[in-house]
């Protein structure tokens, strides 16, 4: 593993693999791996697990947030061989092997992280070889930046479908600039039927559909490079029709509102990062993956005058939720739909739906 700092360290590869160039981040979940790496917001990234052991309960089909890994490619200290678990239906290194996603092992994967905090997450590469070789270095000083990076149009479906009841009593168009399937699952359980439409789909078309409600999916790469999203959400976002958005969501309805976002130094990645809810002072347990923040404090989004900060992160202070000042307007940073453990923000779920039924 080399960074583009020049740091590196040295591991096992399992299996050969040709060399992989992305940002390398870090996630303290200490379960979920599979949902991690099917999760498309981790899309051109490089992910270090900072739990000491990964697999040890293998892969199942049930566990997954899309088709397939999205990840870059994964780094981890030990790498279980045998999974232990009734669900269990392969292990670990054979499934990510048969989707060509690099893995490296024996990897001091603290001390990965603790560099990553000191020096902020960064590109790097996964290579075969004893020490980094000179075309290995020139490649990564080559490769892009996360920064003006535009990912959703390759997370994103080729065309719409629906899911859901015909008979359902609510319809909630989504956005899926990455969505995770555990999304769909909520809105199922909550008498929803889905249309979802690509991340480019214009206003026009999600007013065809007649929605009663407009959901702005999780996905990855820098929200600001996602100039046709903001154009439409800003169209969308007149008080007709009610719309709730999560992660990138989140980030893209402060753009369309007229804030700016910022690169975080490593990001938040994990399922234990703590959330002040400023009307209530409740601390919720949240599950967070993403590297970018809607710019604000307490007072407000500078340049988005109608959007109110509703909630902060305790460990930093950034801004984790937004709502309009009028109309049934509002996003969260974190995952609510994710249950690390607990299940203390599932209610954005039910706050849309009240929405829904209000309007």
């Amino acid at each position: 593993m080399l960074l583009e700092d020049g740091a590196w360290f040295s591991g096992t590869a399992p299996f050969p693999f040709e060399p992989v160039y992305a940002e390398v981040v870090f996630t303290t979940n200490l379960s979920g791996y599979q949902e991690v790496f099917t999760d498309p917001s981790y899309l051109g990234q490089l992910v270090v697990m900072t739990a000491p052991m990964i697999g040890n309960y293998g892969i199942n089909p049930e566990d997954v947030e899309s088709d397939r890994p999205r990840v870059a490619g994964v780094v981890v200290r030990e790498l279980a061989l045998k999974p232990s678990s009734w669900r269990a239906t392969g292990g670990l290194a054979e499934w990510l092997a048969g989707a060509n996603v690099p893995i490296v092992t024996d990897v001091d994967t603290r001390q990965l992280t603790r560099h990553i905090r000191s020096r902020g997450a960064m590109r790097g590469v996964a290579a075969l070889g004893v020490e980094p070789t000179a075309a290995v270095r020139a490649a990564l000083a080559a490769s892009p930046s996360m920064n003006g990076l535009d990912l959703a149009t390759a997370a994103t479906i080729g065309q719409e479908y629906v899911q859901g009841s015909a008979d359902a009593h609510y319809h909630v168009v989504a956005y899926d600039y990455g969505m995770k399937r555990n999304i769909l699952r909520l809105f199922a359980q909550n008498d929803c039927r889905v249309t979802v439409v690509p991340a480019e789909t214009p206003a026009e078309r999600v007013r065809e559909l007649e929605p009663d409600g407009i959901f702005l999916s999780n996905g990855p790469g820098d929200p600001a490079a996602v100039t046709y999203a903001v154009r439409a959400i800003r169209d969308l976002a007149d008080g007709a029709i009610p719309i709730f958005g999560i992660c990138l969501g989140h980030q893209l309805l402060g753009l369309a509102l007229g804030g700016e976002t910022v690169k975080l130094p490593y990001g938040h990645r994990g399922g234990n990062h703590p959330v002040r809810d400023l009307a209530t002072g409740q601390v919720l347990i949240t599950s967070q993956n993403h590297g970018f923040a809607v710019r604000g404090d307490p007072g407000g989004v500078p340049g988005a005058t109608a959007l109110e900060v509703t909630h902060l992160n305790l460990n930093d202070g950034t801004v984790e939720g937004v709502r309009h000042r009028e109309y049934p307007i509002f996003a969260v940073q974190y995952h609510p739909e994710a249950s690390p453990g607990p299940h203390d923000a599932q209610g954005h779920f039910r706050q849309f739906l009240q929405a829904l039924d209000t309007q």
